[in-house]
């Protein structure tokens, strides 16, 4: 009777072991979840460790000769960078370009550029989708009113710097409470920055310098 029990149990390991084999795309849940990570870290100013995670998301979607994830990655720090301010090109985007067939990735593609075209909308993530159609109707505050209640705050982020000029200062305060609340220093510091640029009165001035410089020490 006990040695019954023990090969049913033995078999009962073994069919139970082949129901946890690793999926065949495992390199992409991989690759998804280092990005995942890459962003926080580097909205968080925590560079050491951004650096490391991006590296890990783009080694495993070189992986495969499918380079969607890869190209997907690349946009993704590009749109990073242009959250907190820094104009990219998204030049290691543009290098992989031809080898891949993405429409969706062209026309988002085209948003970060500023070049996005009304007849290409349907082809951008629903939230961008959305906020382009207010946008392109002339309905600024409410195109802004609708990106600041979306779930992915990094799409607030992204369109809120490709189009700060169209800000008001009570809406770049939202932003930056946003920001704080998730700890993203990075879009704290750049978006307390051009709100010191966009104050007038000295005693607001002085006291957004002042948490700056605390922020940097």
């Amino acid at each position: 009777m006990i040695f019954k029990t023990f090969i049913f149990s033995c078999v009962l390991f073994i069919l139970v072991g082949c129901s946890f084999k690793a999926t065949p795309n495992q390199w992409e849940y991989d690759s998804a979840k280092a990005y995942s990570s890459y962003m926080k870290n580097f909205l968080s100013n925590k560079e050491t460790l951004a650096k490391s995670d991006l590296e890990k998301a783009i080694n495993y979607a070189k992986q495969s000769a499918n380079l969607n994830q890869l190209a997907k990655i690349y946009l993704g720090k590009c749109a990073l960078n242009i959250s907190i301010g820094i104009n990219l090109n998204c030049q290691d985007y543009q290098d992989i370009k031809r080898l891949i067939n993405n429409k969706n990735l062209d026309v988002y593609f085209s948003m970060l550029q500023k070049k996005l075209k009304k007849e290409d909308l349907k082809f951008l993530p629903k939230q961008y989708e959305k906020f382009y159609q207010y946008y392109f109707d002339g309905k600024i505050v409410k195109s802004f009113d609708y990106i600041f209640d979306v779930e992915n705050i990094t799409s607030l982020f992204v369109v809120s710097s490709l189009h700060k000029d169209k800000l008001s200062k009570n809406q770049i305060n939202k932003i930056i409470d946003k920001a704080s609340y998730y700890g993203y220093k990075r879009v704290v510091l750049y978006w307390l920055n051009i709100l010191y640029e966009k104050e007038e009165n000295k005693i607001k001035k002085d006291l957004i310098l002042e948490k700056i410089n605390i922020l940097k020490s």
